[in-house]
């Protein structure tokens, strides 16, 4: 499996395509069917594996009909390293909106 940490953002969306096409054969799914499953077009089913290029709500619909979408719990998430750390993160999902500093 390769490092997305080492790729370019064109390589990751080019990488995420190749494994939605290898996930759509895996399930036996033509691109129309997932197309249909998806309520997306053809041509973005087709983009998506070539390019990796789809807007979010379908790439979505796409891993729901994948039967991966378990696997976006995991993006996105900040480690937590310590108490400290995580009192911080709790404090912050209780504010509603930033606040400007007062200037001296």
């Amino acid at each position: 499996m390769r490092s997305f940490n080492l790729m370019s953002p064109e390589a990751i969306c080019g990488t995420v395509g190749e494994r939605v096409r290898r996930l759509r054969l895996q399930h036996n799914l033509t691109q129309q069917q997932l197309a249909d499953m998806t309520l997306g077009s053809l041509s973005s089913i087709r983009r998506l594996e070539a390019r990796g290029q789809a807007p979010l709500l379908l790439l979505v619909r796409v891993s729901q009909a994948l039967q991966v979408v378990d696997q976006w719990d995991s993006l996105f998430n900040e480690p937590v390293l310590t108490i400290a750390q995580a009192e911080k993160a709790e404090q912050l999902t209780t504010r509603q909106r930033a606040r400007i500093p007062k200037r001296p």
